[in-house]
């Protein structure tokens, strides 16, 4: 006997329930999503703040023993996500539109470049564009050798590894699959919709609650770590134009003073504070980069940036598979600290850069998307390491040096701001970088507490300003917490870990996008052929129809030319006249002869 449920199975073709889309709880909150992301975030921060040797343990701990484990797995995967890339992007998909077929984009393409560049790297370019090369170049990776110019090319061939197409091709994976969701299939703004094309409605269920969850959690982790990185910018170039004595407890005020700022900005919406604050954002990047450039060695920056795109090039693919396997306890150390870090960073900001950039590319096409994001931002990207990493290299190679210490413990956060006080025009152009930082930093907090908003609202496009608030303060707080808990360490680590479980999600994104946009291109196919074979049959009938009167137009000639023959005999005279008469005499001479 088999018996029938009663349950409804949901129509995947259908959009979501209302419940889901925009919450289930009081204040449009998703309860699913919102309570458990909260109540993980406030017990790490809680304990960070009131434990922080015991946290500091934990986490050193979990450096040595996860991060070292998994180092191998992030350069595969991160290798796997840029051949996606590249696939998707140059394949046959490109020409599918992220939204329907005839929208126009949302923003001009330079407005749409401003806000990829700002969330996507922001604090950490100003953060590392002197310090990364100029840390490669002092202390090489483990098995690196050469002379100087050598060691020189090669730290900005890593710097381009670490910030480049790599980097961006993770945003590519989450913001692509994102983008398809809500603004071709009408989706609301959230994870789990990005995995329909695999799961099912299933996403409606336990499931897509913890892929949401894994993204708030990943998005606030990965924004604190940048807002931990630039404060400690902030704090340092504060001190280096004598300000203030940078500490542990300015360090917090300057948290507590810009989360501030970066809520206020948030309650603005996307349209006016967020965009505008982007558009300062580059052009006073692109002001410090112009004066870098005049200022220092401009012909030998040129000329560094097209050489050490070529080095970078000549050796990308050995370095993208480098995972330090023959040097040892050093190279694993240099592996977490370094491409591990990066790779486990971008992917915990993968679900905040990914919804961010969905949200703001309806109407581009697959190519466009791909394009936009996974290039663009690497040239400007290492044009911008060329110039303040090149201008460190080149006082250390051919000036008056003293950027590296006896020791070679290069402080990231003063080295930019030891660059600038040896040119002319230093102390303006260290304001403009701590402004620069400063800007930043509120534009990373306010986008990813736009994003978070939306994902623990059921994918609200535009969620309640309390829910807003709650993230931006959120995230002020775990930076603290994580700041106290052991300083850069901590943050770094955060990023990695927190990275482990949703680069699963992201896989599964990867398949789940293939999938769709196959089974679009499919239907595609399917649609091509039914019109061809629709105009093959009008073809064919108009032909035959074409052909048939002819013969009857030829068959009315010959008979009113044979009526003009013999005209005394009319048409029905006897079975010998006419065409008909021919006809028949024909028939009955072919049966005689058989």
């Amino acid at each position: 006997m088999t018996s029938t449920s009663s349950t409804r199975v949901p129509d995947p073709s259908q959009p979501p329930s209302p419940a889901l889309a925009y919450g289930r709880g009081r204040g449009g909150v998703h309860r699913q999503v919102f309570w458990p992301a909260l109540a993980i975030v406030l017990i790490i921060a809680i304990v960070a703040i009131f434990f922080p040797e015991a946290t500091e343990e934990t986490i050193g701990a979990i450096q040595t023993n996860v991060i070292g484990a998994f180092g191998w797995y992030y350069v595969l995967l991160v290798a796997a996500f840029v051949a996606f890339a590249l696939w998707v992007g140059l394949g046959r998909w490109g020409d599918i539109t992220l939204g329907d077929d005839d929208d126009r984009p949302d923003f001009s393409i330079g407005a749409w470049f401003a806000m990829l560049f700002a969330a996507g790297m922001g604090i950490g370019l100003v953060f590392y564009g002197v310090a990364e090369p100029l840390m490669h170049f002092a202390s090489p990776k483990p098995g690196v050798i050469g002379t100087p110019e050598r060691l020189a090319e090669t730290a900005m061939a890593q710097t381009y590894l670490h910030w480049g197409v790599h980097a961006w091709a993770i945003y590519v994976v989450v913001g692509l699959a994102i983008a398809y969701a809500i603004h071709r299939k009408k989706r609301p703004v959230s994870i789990r919709w990005a995995l329909e094309p695999l799961l099912g409605r299933r996403v409606e269920g336990k499931i897509g609650d913890a892929v949401d969850i894994a993204a708030v959690v990943g998005t606030i982790f990965g924004v604190a770590t940048s807002l931990g990185l630039g404060v400690l910018q902030i704090s340092a170039g504060l001190e280096h134009i004598g300000l203030i004595d940078s500490s542990a407890g300015v360090q917090i005020g300057i948290i507590v003073v810009i989360t501030i700022l970066a809520t206020a900005s948030v309650v603005s919406g996307l349209d006016r504070g967020l965009k505008w604050l982007s558009n300062i954002n580059v052009s006073l990047a692109g002001l410090l980069l112009v004066a870098l450039l005049i200022l220092g060695p401009t012909l030998f920056l040129l000329r560094d940036f097209v050489q050490s795109l070529g080095v970078y090039l000549a050796n990308v693919l050995p370095m993208t598979f480098n995972v330090s396997a023959f040097s040892g306890a050093q190279g694993e150390a240099w592996q977490a600290a370094w491409t591990t870090f990066y790779w486990g960073w971008w992917m915990s900001w993968a679900p905040f850069v990914g919804v961010f950039i969905a949200r703001i590319s309806r109407g581009r096409t697959v190519r466009e998307f791909v394009g936009g994001v996974l290039m663009v931002p690497t040239l400007i990207t290492f044009l911008w390491f060329s110039v303040l990493g090149g201008s460190a290299i080149h006082r250390e190679l051919f000036g008056e040096g003293g950027l590296i210490p006896d020791d070679g413990a290069i402080s990231e956060e003063n080295a930019l701001f030891d660059l600038l006080g040896g040119l002319p025009w230093g102390a303006f152009l260290s304001v403009v970088a701590i402004l620069l930082v400063t800007l930043f930093f509120i534009t990373s907090s306010d986008s990813g507490s736009l994003v978070v908003a939306m994902l623990s609202t059921g994918g609200n496009p535009s969620p309640r300003i309390g829910v807003r608030v709650t993230w931006s303060v959120l995230e002020g707080l775990l930076a603290i917490a994580l700041l106290l808990a052991g300083g850069l360490v901590a943050l770094q680590t955060a990023a990695i870990l927190i990275a482990l479980p949703f680069s699963v999600v992201m896989v599964a994104m990867a398949v789940a996008i293939s999938k769709a946009l196959h089974q679009e291109h499919q239907d595609f196919l399917r649609a091509q052929r039914r019109e061809l074979r629709a105009r093959l049959t009008a073809h064919v009938t108009d032909r035959v129809t074409e052909h048939v009167t002819t013969m009857l137009d030829d068959y009315d000639d010959d008979r009113t030319a044979t009526q003009a023959e013999a005209p005394d005999t009319a048409p029905g005279d006897g079975p010998g006249t006419g065409v008909r008469g021919r006809l028949r005499r024909r028939r009955r001479s072919g049966n005689a002869e058989a």
